[in-house]
């Protein structure tokens, strides 16, 4: 019996040992599934938070950019004005001078018995029909058409438009009729002024006008100087495509198919210049006592080219050298050789004329030096050739 009554006791203790454990889980349980509930809590008041940060910023940054975009709008149109003051006042004066053209119309119409939504359409098509086609010229401008007849209509026009509101300044302010000129002038007045504005700062400038003038002189001058080489100049151009040769290569083909020169040389011009520089050189082969500055001087006279821009490299024909500056001669250092007898030197001669014909060809002076140096010969004996290659060289020019 006792043994009973201990396990009862036994039971019921552990069924109380049971329950404490149920109850400690129960609690861990919902201790558990509070600190996760406070943390989801915690997690959304973060991600809210978070949440109306972005919000604000963003709605800040929405606010600066509309702020920025005015901002920018405000200084776009501050430039626009400080660049465009006359656009700006020719835009006032022809709202001051339409408004009053058209109601001076209405009360002509209305005046003459005309209902007023009517007299209103027949302003309207009046001083609107003018600045229709003012438009429409400027469109086909800018199209690159030719506006001439658009010109034309809006001046009409605006004529009827300025006619009607003379006829009626003269009737309504009799006492006053330079009031008619007024209200007339109002119909045409805006026409003019955008007028000036679209097409008076389009025109040539003084310097393109003397440019013009003075082309159109040069062509004159052309025709009148050179009228075969103009006429076949026209013929090359209609013989090829359009626009392959305009009208300064025309020209310059046609000039070198009549002179076989470059334009503004001809065969004649070539052997005047020969002439004048076989003359010059002629008068400064005088030997080695001329002053060695005036031998410069007349040798840089004559490099002759009267077009040197035509040509990309020095000339040497007929004499006429290189426009460039020569060095001067240095003196010969070869040890000289012994002195040459008549007969020597007269078979050096062909030799000498050879070497001062170089000499001349690289502009200059045919001197004893310059001949001891290309036939490394003593000066001594250079100077017997000097003399003998000028006189060959002055029975050859003559």
């Amino acid at each position: 019996m006792s043994s009973y009554r201990e396990d009862r006791r036994a039971d019921r203790a552990a069924e109380r040992a049971q329950d404490r454990e149920d109850r400690r889980l129960e609690l861990e349980a919902a201790a558990q599934r509070e600190q996760l509930q406070a943390e989801e809590r915690r997690k959304d008041a973060e991600a809210k938070r978070r949440q109306e940060q972005a919000d604000k910023k963003a709605r800040l940054a929405e606010k600066q950019a509309k702020k920025a975009a005015v901002a920018a709008k405000r200084a776009k149109l501050l430039r626009w004005l400080k660049a465009n003051p006359a656009t700006l006042f020719v835009a006032f004066v022809m709202v001051a001078s339409i408004v009053p053209a058209i109601l001076s119309q209405i009360g002509a119409l209305t005046g003459a018995s005309v209902a007023a939504p009517m007299a209103g359409l027949l302003a309207a098509m009046l001083e609107g029909g003018a600045w229709a086609i003012t438009f429409m010229g400027k469109q086909a401008e800018d199209a690159s058409r030719e506006p001439r007849k658009y010109r034309i209509g809006t001046w009409a026009v605006a004529t009827v438009a300025a006619v009607v509101n003379f006829w009626h300044g003269l009737e309504a302010y009799g006492e006053h009729p330079w009031v008619a000129f007024v209200l007339g002038a109002s119909s045409l007045f805006a026409i003019y002024i955008w007028d000036l504005k679209t097409h008076g700062s389009h025109g040539k400038t003084k310097a393109e006008k003397k440019a013009e003038k003075a082309r159109k002189a040069h062509v004159a001058a052309r025709r009148k100087h050179h009228p075969q080489i103009v006429e076949q100049a026209i013929k090359l151009q209609a013989a090829l495509p359009y626009g392959v040769l305009d009208d300064e290569a025309a020209f310059a083909a046609a000039w070198r198919i009549h002179t076989g020169a470059e334009p503004g040389l001809s065969a004649q011009l070539y052997a005047t210049a020969t002439e004048a520089v076989l003359s010059l050189g002629a008068a400064f082969e005088l030997g080695d006592n001329v002053r060695e500055e005036l031998l410069e001087t007349g040798f840089k006279a004559a490099r002759l080219n009267p077009f040197a821009e035509l040509t990309q490299t020095p000339t040497t024909q007929a004499g006429i050298g290189s426009n460039a500056s020569e060095p001067p001669v240095d003196k010969p250092r070869e040890t000289p050789v012994r002195g040459r007898s008549d007969e020597e030197l007269n078979k050096l001669l062909p030799d000498a004329l050879s070497a001062a014909a170089e000499l001349v060809a690289e502009g200059k002076q045919i001197s004893a030096t310059g001949l001891a140096k290309k036939l490394q010969i003593r000066r001594e004996d250079a100077l017997k050739l000097r003399d003998r290659v000028i006189e060959q060289r002055r029975l050859h020019v003559a």
